[in-house]
């Protein structure tokens, strides 16, 4: 449901054509999205398998350019981002001054002095105001570009064969031993029908798979290229198996793992956050400072049979003390049992710990397990 207070929903620029493919839509973050095609499992399973198209023309692109971008960002985010060679990605996270994540990006270095800074959805304006703010005192300008840009996702093991093929077909300057020989968490800067394209080795599935930038005028024009070569091998897939692929390989998503009130340490992100090769940064002295002994953490949890915890389940000790919440739960279509991702005290957060999760007034008896559930061969 739209909620009509905050007006109606946006559209991404292929909205008309997941409407001809027959989708089913959902409102995301103030964006009509396709939550499904067909159904969850049978896209979950092709893009396990094969490969799935995914439109993510939702997400946030900032420009930051200037010759203190670099400087600007290693102060605003938690990663060494001038430290990144031309050419590369990085997870990172934008923390508020006592620590918590603001929301998780991707930083593509696209040049010495040119950053392109990727935004989840939900918190799009609110990085560029938070951006721009801390990037006040720098040579440098952000901009906003997301109403310009769109972006669409292939993902799974055929997907690079699929690109590969699409792009050669289309004339562009990228061959295929370009992107065959890119790296995970490399990008190509190249060219699609005369214009910039940006293709990124890239994903949320946990599969090998890319992430295609382009103009929004470009956006029906390249995911019927995509489609056409990847013939019955792709398939269009929603939100709604997205979810649950991000899920069996232990990504965070924002709002449910991540928060405000979420340390980076707290969702097993320690490793994102730079206090050795650059100075200060926002969120650095509450950090450091931080007492996270008794704070909970973030574990995996495996259950048996086909009933599944859910966000906001309780999770308990085998004699019925609440000792956290599932935060994201599924029946897990690949490995073929119920899993999810949990806060729980310190205390009971070793793997092979024996908890339970409420589902509905019923313990479903639960194991911590290691994350991720599932790493592709």
């Amino acid at each position: 449901m739209v909620d009509a207070a905050a007006g109606p929903a946006k559209e991404t620029p292929l909205a008309q054509l997941h409407a001809q493919l027959g989708a089913s839509f959902t409102d995301f973050a103030g964006w009509q999205m396709p939550v499904r095609y067909t159904s969850d499992l049978e896209e979950h399973r092709a893009v396990r398998e094969r490969a799935g198209i995914f439109d993510l023309s939702h997400m946030g692109e900032i420009r930051v350019r200037g010759s203190e971008a670099g400087q600007a960002l290693d102060y605003a985010l938690a990663g060494a981002i001038s430290k990144m060679p031309n050419g590369r990605a990085k997870y990172t996270l934008l923390l508020t001054p006592e620590g918590g994540v603001i929301d998780d990006l991707i930083v593509y270095r696209l040049a010495e002095d040119d950053y392109l800074v990727v935004a989840n959805a939900s918190n799009a304006d609110t990085d560029f105001a938070t951006l721009r703010e801390r990037a006040a005192g720098f040579a440098v300008t952000v901009s906003d570009e997301s109403a310009q840009t769109a972006l669409i996702a292939v993902q799974g093991p055929d997907s690079e064969d699929i690109v590969t093929r699409a792009l050669a077909a289309a004339g562009s300057d990228l061959t295929a031993a370009d992107i065959s020989a890119l790296g995970y968490y490399r990008f190509l800067a190249g060219t699609y029908a005369d214009a910039p394209l940006l293709l990124a080795r890239t994903g949320y599935t946990g599969e090998d798979g890319f992430e295609l930038y382009v103009p929004v005028a470009l956006a029906e024009n390249l995911w019927q290229l995509l489609t056409e070569h990847g013939g019955e091998t792709l398939v269009p897939c929603g939100l709604a198996c997205r979810d649950t692929l991000r899920l069996e390989a232990g990504m965070p998503l924002y709002g449910h793992e991540l928060s405000t009130q979420t340390l980076p340490a707290q969702a097993g992100l320690g490793r994102v956050v730079n206090y050795k090769t650059k100075g200060d940064f926002v969120g650095r002295a509450a950090l450091e400072s931080a007492d996270t002994a008794g704070l909970p953490v973030l574990v995996g949890l495996r259950a048996d049979g086909r009933r599944a915890g859910r966000a906001g389940y309780a999770v308990q000790t085998p004699q019925g003390e609440t000792i956290g919440e599932v935060t994201s739960g599924a029946l897990s279509p690949t490995l073929g049992y119920p899993i999810a991702m949990a806060y729980v005290t310190a205390q009971h957060a070793q793997e092979g710990t024996e908890l339970a999760i409420d589902v509905r007034g019923k313990a479903l008896a639960a194991t911590v397990v290691a994350l991720p559930f599932y790493s592709r061969a």
